[in-house]
């Protein structure tokens, strides 16, 4: 039995996966492996101390947070990137022959998988890009035929009113009524148009498609929504494209999933160019926690536009402040 013991210390400490366990005070009982990459500390300075001692600030916050769930009884799976590898984390409760509760984690280095992941994901993004541009199109058929059509019409049925107001009246009351239905219908047609392809970044400016946006948004979101642009900001079409649809995701998430009663967007000037934030005050989650929706088809649409127009996306997210998408042009160095 000892040797048994021995050589499972042995299986532990060799492996190539990371490995620890987590008293219900926190500390660190057992580590196994190079924790450096996922903790910032190696096993030795870790073992025995309390995680929101011995972690930085941040981690130590995120980490704490991830404990107290799996001693909870909760299964967590998380991906996390560290530099250019990324590791697949699962975190679990463990509960010993006495009764004694512990977090256990197991960390495998998952870098190998990403080429089969980026062809996926290329895919995904090429699929994404034929719709826009089948979505483009559209708006521009809307925009270009229907709408300038039925502007025409509009303007010959302002001529034939006119030449029969002193004629027919009845005939010209008519007319106005129907006036007044394809009134309705530009409106709906330019609203339709607008929703396939939001071109008014590029026509009127980023606060304004912002307004717009806010004003569809307040239609079904009974919280406050606040927009702050700095009006000296001067932004290419490009990127103010971005941020204006990495913001419309941003919102739709807080909205549909985060339980807030207040989201804020917020776009500044920064010594590089521009940034943008998008904050609510709702339930929060983990980023890196693949089943907690964090890696869905909403965070790769915001991916897809901020590598389109090289800006650094960054997402933050606790309970107890919510959740903050940033995107923001790179410093260089």
């Amino acid at each position: 039995m000892e040797e048994c013991g021995c050589l499972s210390e042995t299986f532990l400490e060799q492996s190539p996966a990371c490995l620890w366990m987590v008293r219900e005070d926190l500390v660190f009982h057992r580590v196994y492996g190079s924790s450096v990459p996922i903790l910032g500390k190696p096993a030795e300075k870790l073992t025995g101390c309390c995680a929101l001692d011995v972690l930085d600030a941040e981690l130590a916050r995120t980490w704490a947070g991830r404990f107290v769930k799996a001693l909870a009884g909760e299964i967590l799976y998380l991906r996390e990137r560290r530099g250019d590898t990324t590791w697949y984390i699962s975190v679990f409760p463990v509960r010993a022959k006495d009764g004694t509760r512990y977090a256990g984690a197991m960390a495998h280095e998952m870098t190998p998988w990403k080429t089969a992941e980026q062809e996926l994901r290329n895919t995904v993004l090429g699929a994404m890009k034929a719709q826009e541009f089948e979505r483009n199109t559209l708006s521009k058929f809307l925009h270009d035929v229907v709408g300038q059509n039925l502007t025409a019409l509009g303007l010959q049925l302002d001529l034939a009113r006119m030449d029969v107001e002193s004629i027919s009246p009845e005939t010209c009351m008519r007319i106005t009524e129907i006036q007044k239905v394809l009134e309705t219908m530009m409106e709906q047609v330019r609203e339709y148009s607008y929703h396939l392809n939001p071109s008014a970044v590029e026509r009127a400016g980023l606060r304004s498609a912002l307004d717009r946006l806010a004003i569809h948004i307040r239609e079904r979101f009974s919280g406050g929504l606040r927009i702050n642009v700095d009006p000296s900001l001067k932004m290419d079409p490009i990127r103010a494209s971005a941020f204006y649809h990495i913001t419309q995701e941003a919102v739709e998430n807080a909205v549909q999933h985060a339980s807030c009663s207040a989201i804020e967007i917020a776009v500044k000037s920064t010594r590089t160019g521009a940034s943008m934030e998008v904050r609510d005050n709702g339930k929060g989650f983990d980023p890196a926690d693949i089943l907690g929706g964090a890696r869905g088809l909403g965070l790769l649409s915001m991916e897809h536009y901020a590598a389109q127009a090289g800006l650094d996306l960054s997402i933050t997210s606790n309970k107890k402040t919510g959740t903050t998408v940033r995107a923001a042009v790179p410093e260089t160095t």
